[in-house]
């Protein structure tokens, strides 16, 4: 059975951590969602990971669905969150609740994540409003970089920080049933956390959030263009592929691969009668 949106609620309640990955295909999504992860996310990160772009604006809707269905097909328990592209929920409520439907209805996801606090609370209400749960994203918002000045921690100042902290009880008026934190200083996101009854997961946000969040391909090594200051690498998966590739070239050249027991054998008469 799938993790709900009232069981993420419950791990607040209960003082319980909440760990969140990101999954962009269905052999990572299998995976981590046997290993027990029950919130996955198909972040628009995968602008950068996944196919090369500079940030994630360049991000399409039908792309974000085309991920959001492989990972869906290679979950069974994970809640699986999409992730609303750049300018698919801004221009008016009806074309965020048409796009927030798809990602149900033709992607497979059981809610979508969004951007912005205050500014987008009356979105954010009408979508939960139409039965499509909803994971707020306030703090650094990737999608407003170039307003933003690039990414730069959020908050810091008395001016920001009650901005931070309005945006956060206004996605959780709107019905918003979990607010991502990003970069935002840690005695800031605790205070948050405090004020808010639903969870709040954070990613460079500190240890005082409800949960942390983080992009699968940061925390195995995969992704060496940079590693952002708030992950961890516990393994570095890059190197070891990198190195079985290069095994694998060298034992093509020499002949050492393949061998016959990744041969296929048949009856020699009918090579014969071929001759």
């Amino acid at each position: 059975m799938r993790v709900t949106i009232n069981n993420i609620k419950g791990m607040k309640e209960r003082g319980e951590k909440i760990s969140m990955l990101t999954a962009y295909d269905y052999a990572f999504a299998k995976i981590i969602d046997e290993a027990g992860i029950p919130i996955i996310l198909v972040g628009d990160s995968l602008g950068m990971v996944m196919l090369g772009y500079e940030s994630t604006i360049p991000v399409t809707l039908e792309e974000m669905l085309h991920h959001t269905r492989a990972v869906v097909r290679g979950t069974k328990q994970a809640l699986v969150v999409g992730d609303m592209p750049f300018m698919t929920y801004h221009t008016n409520t009806a074309e965020a609740l048409h796009n927030a439907a798809r990602f149900l209805q033709e992607g497979g996801a059981q809610a979508v994540k969004l951007e912005g606090g205050v500014r987008m609370a009356d979105t954010i209400k009408k979508v939960v409003e139409c039965g499509i749960p909803v994971m707020a994203h306030i703090g650094l918002t990737p999608q407003s970089i170039h307003q933003l000045g690039g990414f730069k921690v959020q908050g810091k100042t008395p001016e920001s920080a009650s901005r931070l902290l309005q945006d956060a009880l206004a996605v959780e008026e709107a019905g918003a049933f979990a607010v991502v934190l990003e970069s935002v200083p840690t005695p800031l996101a605790r205070l948050v956390t405090e004020k808010l009854h639903i969870p709040t997961i954070g990613i460079g946000a500190g240890e005082w959030c409800d949960g942390q969040v983080q992009v699968v391909s940061d925390i195995l090594g995969l992704f060496t263009d940079f590693v952002p200051r708030h992950a961890k690498q516990y393994t570095h998966l890059a190197d070891i592929i990198k190195a079985a590739v290069g095994d694998y070239i060298s034992e093509v050249q020499s002949g050492s691969f393949p061998t016959v027991k990744q041969s296929y054998t048949m009856d020699e008469t009918i090579i014969e009668g071929l001759r």
